[in-house]
Parts: C-alpha cells; structure tokens; sequence
C-alpha cells in the first residue's frame, strides 16, 4: 500500500508551550500530565515506526503569540537535521491590523505551507478557544484572510457545528484558499442530535469546493480510540467530501494521551476497508500530498 501521509502532529519543547509550562488548566482532551514535556521528533519518529507514514506536515502547536516565527523556525531548523516533517503549517493573527507584517516573516520558510488561527468557541468554557464564536465575520478578519490568500497559504480552520455556517460562507467568500477543517469538524455532541447538527454543517462545508475535512483527533472528546465513532465520523464526512477531498492526521502526542499509533492507524484503516484501494490511497496520502504541497 501506498506510504502515509500524517497531515497533523506537532513535535515540541515543553519550555515553549505556555499551556505545557504554566499550571495546569482543563483542556478539551482531559488530563495531559503525560505529555507535560519535550516532544522531539526522535520520540515521534520512534512512535510512528513500522506505521506506513512516510511523510508528515507539523501544524502549529500554541506557543506563545509573539513567538509565531521562532516556532516555524525551529520546525524548518528540525526538517532540515532530519528530513522530517516535510511541511509546517504556522500561526498568524488574523485579528491584527495588517498580517502582511506577520506573512512577510513567515515567508521566509521553505517548508510553510499554510497558516492556523484556531476559531473553535464552545458554549462550554472548556472547549473555548477563540475569544468569541463570530470570528469569521469580522472586516479586519477577512481583509487578512485576502492575504492569506495572496501569499498562496491554505487555511486550517478549526470550529464547532454552530460556527459550520460562518465557516461555508468564508470559504465561499475566498474560493482562492484551500480551507483544511481540523478533526472532522470536532464533533463533540455524540447524541443522535448531535449527530444530525453536525452532519448538517458538514453539508454546507461540502457545498464548497475548496474545503476540505481532516479525519484526525477523533477521539478528542471521549479520550480513547473508539472504532465504531471512527468509523461513522469517516463514513459520512467521505460520503460528503469524497476521498478526494478527506486527510488523515494523527494529532500526535495529543492522542498518545490515549492509544498508541498502531492502534490509532489501525482504527483509520478498518473505517477505510470498505473503500476502493484508489479511494484509500487518497485519503491517506494523496490529497494530504496535493494539499500541502509535498510534491
């Protein structure tokens, strides 16, 4: 079978990480002292060995705000000693007065592929991230998304099933950028509600063609890897996007929490097995490939 390609993990050093050096504070995937250290790529080279992965793109990880260039440095720097990972995608504010000021540092970088602003707000205060769930909409937002798209970046857009709507009409608003939604759009809500709200959101991202859906962090909010949740999560969100447009990812060391990398492989192929090989081979490699530019 064709290599994988892991199109999310992060690798990092704890001292750069407020959220990994501060005190500890509730997070949507629950207790994280495990991961409360360094995460070099030795470590995640070791943990995805004999997995099939032969290529993976590190998304930004949170470090601290006016650290948003030294983190893709120190990712290019790792690539370059390494040869892994073959693709960053770094953090930029979108809320500032011009992030042109942000993109010109960044596009200094080989390996920058795209840029993350997580947008996920949660009635929940545990699941919030962005100060307010109407993000999208801000005029200061989208003059710098027109920017994103004019250095040629993608977008990885995290947000919960009440944000879908915004996000479809970002996306169509900017049909020049590959908009990648993180974790299958973060299905939180397992109810058979749940389910129908998220299944209906995911049909108004499906609707534009240049959104495309992540099958990663799927065990996010029950902190196991769950087969049938996995299965069900896959099947629909391919049944919406088609497998041209569905990427794995690992969310490694975030599910390491949980499961280790065989296991949480193994989950992903099993939902796959009923796809034609072609089919299979685009959701694991190839449209990570073309999507991020590994190439």
């Amino acid at each position: 079978m064709t290599g994988i390609v892991d199109a999310h993990h992060h690798i990092w050093r704890q001292s750069d990480l407020p959220w990994l050096s501060g005190p500890m504070l509730p997070r949507i995937f629950g207790p994280y002292e495990p991961i409360r250290r360094d995460y070099p790529i030795g470590e995640y080279l070791a943990d995805i060995a004999a997995s099939g992965v032969t290529r993976s793109v590190y998304v930004q990880a949170n470090w601290a705000r006016d650290d948003f260039e030294e983190e893709v440095r120190w990712v290019q720097r790792t690539a370059e000693e390494t040869g892994w990972p073959h693709a960053i995608v770094g953090y930029a504010d979108l809320m500032a007065a011009d992030v042109r000021r942000q993109l010109d540092r960044l596009d200094a970088y080989p390996l920058l592929r795209g840029i993350r602003m997580q947008l996920h707000w949660h009635d929940n205060p545990q699941y919030r991230f962005a100060a307010r769930p109407d993000l999208m909409r801000e005029p200061v937002f989208r003059r710098n998304m027109s920017y994103v798209a004019e250095y040629g970046l993608s977008f990885d857009l995290q947000v919960f099933t009440s944000q879908m709507q915004d996000a479809a009409e970002l996306a169509a608003d900017f049909p020049d950028i590959t908009f990648i939604l993180q974790h299958a759009g973060m299905l939180e809500d397992i109810s058979p509600q749940g389910w129908d709200a998220w299944r209906n959101g995911m049909a108004k991202l499906a609707v534009q063609p240049n959104v495309v859906s992540k099958l990663s962090g799927l065990g996010t909010f029950i902190h196991k890897v769950d087969r049938k949740i996995i299965a069900g999560i896959a099947r629909e969100t391919v049944a919406l996007f088609g497998p041209g447009r569905c990427l794995f990812g690992s969310n490694f060391p975030i599910e390491k929490l949980w499961a280790g990398y065989g296991e949480l492989i193994a989950a992903h192929r099993a939902a796959l097995a009923n796809h034609a090989p072609a089919d299979q081979e685009k959701i694991l490699s190839g449209t990570a490939k073309r999507v991020y530019r590994l190439d």
